[in-house]
C-alpha cells in the first residue's frame, strides 16, 4: 500500500513568481525535473498571484480548484469562472492566463500527453459505512475531512488440511490533508471517513 505524503513533498517556485507547485506523480518519473519532459504529471499549486500559465505544447490540462472560491480562468480569449471542486479541462498549448477575485485559491492539476494519455478527476464523498476502492492507475487525493486507508481484504494460501484460508487483516492507516493514495490492482486500497477525495485516473488513448 503506497501513500504519497503531502507533507514530504518540496514545494517548486514558478518561473513567474506567481505560485508554487508540488508534484505528487510523474511518468517517467525520470523527466520530473524538466518542466514538460515527461507523458502526465499529477501536481497541486498554490496560487497566490494573477498572470500567465505556462505553455504546455502537445498537452491536455485538467484543472480543478480545491481550496479558495474561485479563479477566472482565460483560455484562447473565453473567460471560464472555475469553482471548487468542479473539474475544468483545457489545451495545455493555448494561452491561457488567471485572475484571483476571492483571494488566493489551492488547485489540483493533470496535465498529460494528448496523443499518448487522457487525465480525468472527479469528487467522490467519503462514506464510514462503504469503503472507496482505488484501482490500479489511479490516485486518490484526500480533500478534506477525517480519513483512513486499508489494503482490500486478501486471503492466504490455501493450509495443507484443505481449509478455508483465513483473511489477511492490517490496521488502516491515517491519512492527512492532500495525502496521496496510490491504486493498485493487487489488494485495492480502500479509504474510509468523512470528506471528501479526488480520484484521479491516468487512462492511455
Amino acid at each position: 500500500m503506497e501513500i504519497i505524503r503531502f507533507a514530504d513533498i518540496h514545494p517548486e517556485p514558478w518561473r513567474n513568481g506567481g505560485g508554487v507547485t508540488r508534484e505528487i506523480a510523474s511518468h517517467p518519473k525520470a523527466a520530473s525535473a524538466q518542466d514538460g519532459a515527461w507523458d502526465w504529471r499529477l501536481s497541486i499549486a498554490d496560487v497566490s498571484k494573477a498572470g500567465d500559465f505556462s505553455n504546455f505544447p502537445g498537452m491536455e490540462r485538467v484543472l480543478t480548484i480545491i481550496d479558495g472560491d474561485l479563479m477566472l480562468l482565460t483560455v484562447d480569449g473565453t473567460e471560464h469562472p472555475l469553482e471548487k471542486y468542479r473539474p475544468f479541462r483545457f489545451s495545455g498549448e493555448a494561452p491561457s492566463s488567471a485572475t484571483l477575485p476571492t483571494g488566493d485559491i489551492r488547485d489540483l492539476n493533470i496535465i498529460a500527453r494528448a496523443d499518448k494519455f487522457k487525465g480525468f478527476a472527479s469528487i467522490v464523498e467519503l462514506s464510514k459505512k462503504r469503503p472507496h476502492p482505488v484501482f490500479e492507475g489511479q490516485f486518490a487525493v484526500l480533500l478534506e475531512g477525517k480519513a483512513s486507508v486499508a489494503p482490500g481484504t486478501a486471503a492466504e494460501e490455501t493450509p495443507d488440511d484443505g481449509a478455508e484460508p483465513a483473511a489477511v487483516v492490517e490496521e488502516p492507516v491515517e491519512l492527512s490533508r492532500y495525502d496521496a493514495v496510490v491504486g493498485s490492482d493487487v489488494r485495492s486500497p480502500e479509504i474510509s471517513g468523512r470528506g471528501f477525495v479526488a480520484v484521479v485516473s491516468i487512462d492511455h488513448v
